[in-house]
């Protein structure tokens, strides 16, 4: 390791430590950097501003940001929830089951865990907290587990990120997430029934037939919009960038014109909320193309792949370690850092060993939602626990048959890539 790039090493994680922001962090880190090498300054700025103006794609995630926000500002959360409480509620615990259904029609419209969690995980959990059935740590955890559906259904905004610094299609990216996406709710329900029998959880009241069509009608605008964005993708209609820009479109009518529920006052709020979001993500994205700037002159991603090919790992050994790796690093570090930082450093050893991109791209997201709801960072986990004051350690008690099931099912995509592959391909994808 050079003098240059063990200063940014120590800079980057001394600010990580005093908890800078991490934006900061990593442009402070590439700042010493150059320093060190007695580089121009300059070469800072030309990094950044390169990378963020010939980032099309990166438009989608400001756009999907808003997106999210204005439907939880919108009263779409409590319409969806409405709508499912028709099609689960009667099944025993059907509160959960609700929440985990609804958190999947949501994935189709947000890409965001944390707008998840905060949105129609919110309405769940008050409505689980009126009954003594629900435990505060099983309502917690539900949502927290439920949530992880966002990014991996699509739209998905860390695959997004993920292409961006890959290269691979955005658009077999979101196809490769709707069968694990599929899997993951599935196999929540199976969890929340089988504790739902063993403590007797209630089922929702009986809804009345003569209600149905106008909770059916209050609901249907809001799951439209997954089926406008995949069919528009996916016919020729427009680009996933494109689609962004409709989602939020599309949320902002059915929140200020259809459903009158948006305010000037709280429009003006997402708007707030939207900027900040994007803000910390933007400059996340800054200082990622100034540390990937000084990997790849550091030779440090060409290294990484002359190690994996000196161990002579195959495919799925190399696949086991990586998730090993994110596993781990997910306990300490935000999913942009994971993303923009990490990954661009394993792309050569995963290209070498004709690892699939996209069937990668869906592993390592998987992976980093696991890392969101477990401590000690998870950051779903300090999400909820904000929101609605539940203590980590309740909420961490009743996750573990959650996460438990999101590692089998982790493990099941690495060893068997089809998982994932399936339907991209079907649908026309190339592969690699």
């Amino acid at each position: 390791m050079s003098n240059a790039l063990a200063v940014l090493a120590l800079i980057l994680v001394a600010g990580m430590l005093l908890r800078m922001p991490i934006g900061f962090s990593m442009l402070a880190s590439g700042i010493g950097y150059l320093l060190v090498k007695q580089q121009d300054l300059g070469l800072l700025a030309e990094q950044v501003g390169n990378g963020l103006y010939n980032s099309y794609v990166l438009l989608a995630v400001p756009l999907f940001v808003f997106a999210a926000n204005i439907m939880n500002a919108g009263t779409v959360s409590e319409r969806i929830f409405d709508f499912c409480r028709i099609l689960v509620g009667r099944m025993r615990g059907g509160l959960a089951q609700v929440d985990i259904l609804v958190s999947v029609v949501f994935s189709g419209m947000s890409g965001s865990a944390i707008a998840d969690a905060a949105g129609p995980g919110l309405v769940t959990i008050r409505q689980m907290l009126k009954k003594p059935e629900y435990t505060r740590g099983f309502a917690g955890a539900v949502v927290v587990a439920s949530a992880t559906l966002g990014p991996i259904i699509p739209p998905s905004i860390p695959m997004v990120i993920y292409a961006l610094v890959s290269g691979a299609s955005v658009g077999a990216l979101f196809l490769g997430g709707v069968v694990p996406g599929v899997l993951m709710a599935v196999l929540m329900m199976v969890v929340v029934h089988f504790i739902a029998v063993k403590r007797n959880m209630p089922r929702e009241p009986k809804i009345p037939l003569a209600q149905w069509p106008a909770i059916i009608y209050r609901g249907a605008l809001p799951l439209s919009m997954p089926i406008v964005l995949l069919g528009g993708i996916y016919s020729g209609a427009f680009t996933p960038t494109e689609a962004a820009a409709v989602a939020a479109f599309h949320a902002l009518v059915l929140a200020a014109v259809v459903y009158r529920a948006l305010t000037w006052r709280s429009f003006w709020g997402v708007v707030l909320e939207s900027t900040r979001g994007s803000a910390v993500i933007t400059m996340i994205l800054a200082g990622s193309f100034m540390l990937n700037y000084a990997f790849t002159a550091e030779g440090v991603p060409q290294a990484m792949a002359h190690w994996v090919e000196s161990m002579q790992l195959s495919q799925l050994k190399f696949l086991l370690l990586v998730n090993v790796m994110f596993l781990v690093l997910g306990c300490f570090l935000d999913v942009s850092v994971l993303l923009l930082v990490f990954v661009p450093m394993l792309l050569p050893a995963a290209k070498l060993l004709g690892v699939d991109l996209v069937h990668f791209g869906v592993l390592v997201v998987l992976n980093m939602m696991i890392g969101l709801i477990h401590p000690p960072f998870g950051m779903l986990l300090f999400v909820t626990k904000a929101l609605t004051g539940i203590p980590i350690g309740e909420m961490m008690k009743e996750g573990w048959p959650f996460l438990v099931m999101l590692l089998l099912l982790l493990l099941a995509i690495t060893v068997f890539p089809q998982i994932v592959l399936w339907l991209p391909q079907t649908m026309g994808y190339g592969g690699k």
